[in-house]
Formats: C-alpha cells, structure tokens, sequence
C-alpha cells in the first residue's frame, strides 16, 4: 500500500504540470483564435495578419497553397469592403498539443450580409499552430474546406 501511495504521489506531481502547461497552452490558442476573430469582425486591417506564422502554408478546398502575403492581402481585402458586412465566428472541437504543436479541429462560419441578403459560408478545417520563438502561437499550416447555403 505504501509503494502504491509513492506511486500516486509521483504520479500526481508530474502530471500535474504537463496538463497545467497544455490546458495554458490551449487557453492561450483559444485566445488567438478570439482575438483574431474579433479583429476580422471590427475590419481592423492592420491586426487580421497576425494569427499567422511567416512561413504559414495554406490550402484551400484543394486550391493550390498560400502563403502568408496572399492571405493577408485576401483578408485585408475582405475587411476593406464597405459594400457589406463580413462577420467570423469559430467553433473549436478540438485542440491537441504536443510541445510547440498544436493542431486545432474548427469550424469557421462567415456571414455576408449585402442588400438585405445574408450568405453564410461554413469552413470545416484543421489548423496547425505551431509557438513561435516570440512565444507566440500562431498558424504554421491549415487546411479548410467550405459548404455555402443561403440563410
């Protein structure tokens, strides 16, 4: 009985610090994804880039890859607009991290709303984070694919 309770022991005071460590780290994942959406939302151009690592690479529906220019100028367009009005909302199913890995289970849904007209598209993807040596996490590789219907 005695051995089993060092056991537990143990057990318990180096367990603890790796889940306290991966619960933080995917509390400050969910964050970057909140800030980021709330940033897109509010069309704060300057601010939507920076969810993403400098060598991100992205694939789209099966598209060709797109690396961090042409993404930042895809959502720098979007929040541009002034025809309409864009809104992102995120439902996070999962986060694995490993290390410096992350790998984020989402769905992304967009509304545009133009003329009275609301398009909602719904992206079902996979994000890989990855924390940069700034400390930061942000996207090194995603994969998204999209389903459109009218609300």
């Amino acid at each position: 009985m005695k051995s089993f309770m060092t056991g537990l022991i143990l057990w318990q005071m180096f367990s603890a610090p790796a889940f306290a460590a991966a619960s933080s780290d995917e509390e400050a994942i969910r964050d970057r994804l909140a800030t980021w959406t709330k940033a897109f939302n509010e069309r704060r151009a300057d601010e939507v880039c920076d969810l993403f690592a400098d060598d991100v690479a992205a694939t789209y529906r099966g598209g060709p890859e797109a690396g961090k220019a042409e993404i930042c100028k895809r959502l720098q367009n979007a929040v541009a607009l002034t025809d309409r009005k864009l809104a992102y909302a995120s439902k996070i199913h999962e986060i694995l991290v490993s290390g410096d890995l992350a790998v984020v289970r989402l769905t992304w849904t967009l509304t545009s709303e133009k003329g009275g007209k609301a398009i909602v598209t719904t992206d079902e993807g996979m994000d890989v984070f990855r924390r940069d040596p700034d400390g930061v996490w942000r996207i090194h590789r995603y994969l998204a694919f999209a389903n459109e219907r009218d609300d």
